[in-house]
């Protein structure tokens, strides 16, 4: 299974054997906006707010573009003139701006995101760019992980992949039990990360350099 049957599956696993829900228009989009008002206990006919649907519509299209974009096309140039290199890839601290699909509540933190290169290399910020494109949905955090690892996996033919995120989930810290500063970490290590722990603790060290 590739990189987007397997995302297909995760993000509609609950709705297989039903049609795709049909993507209702702006007018209804910002029309919902104004039932959650109404239902919060505000008029959305007062001046404060009567432009907040408009404003909210077009923060949701910003937050979740990453329904619209492709990951596999964002790592379909690679460039194979490696002159050998055949050590560890990775980006530190790449910014995660997500929103948890349980309450739709953002959750924040960084990704660091590792490759071992076989043959092939790709543009360090497609490996960013991935990142934004699944944060920028409905997300839990562990599928999220997973989804990163399988696209560089199927994309790149790579020796190994390693990949942390470190977040905040503020369905946590603004409501239920309001604990804050609460970091939830999730790892993927596959191939030579999995199977070599000397890997694995570079990996973690390069993690935790400079902190």
């Amino acid at each position: 299974m590739d990189a987007m049957s397997r995302e297909r599956t995760l993000v509609g696993a609950a709705s297989l054997d039903l049609e795709p829900f049909p993507r209702p228009s702006r007018e209804a989009a910002m029309e919902a906006v104004r039932t959650l008002i109404a239902w919060a206990g505000d008029d959305p006919r007062r001046e404060g707010v009567i432009d907040t649907p408009k404003r909210v519509v077009d923060a949701y299209a910003e937050w979740f573009e990453g329904y619209s974009a492709d990951p596999g096309k964002e790592l379909s140039r690679i460039f194979e003139d490696v002159q050998g290199y055949d050590d560890i890839v990775m980006l530190k601290d790449i910014e995660v701006e997500s929103h948890c699909e349980h309450h739709m509540a953002p959750f924040l933190g960084k990704a660091f995101v590792a490759y071992m290169p076989t043959n092939r290399v790709v543009g360090i910020s497609k490996l960013a760019r991935v990142v934004e494109i699944f944060s920028k949905r409905l997300q839990t955090q562990e599928t999220m992980t997973q989804q990163i690892a399988d696209a560089i996996c199927d994309s790149l033919k790579p020796a190994g992949v390693a990949i942390l995120i470190d977040a905040e989930h503020q369905c946590m810290t603004t409501r239920g039990v309001h604990h804050r500063h609460v970091s939830t970490i999730t790892t993927q290590f596959r191939g030579v990360f999995k199977t070599d722990p000397s890997l694995r603790s570079r990996f973690l060290d390069f993690v935790n350099a400079g902190k």
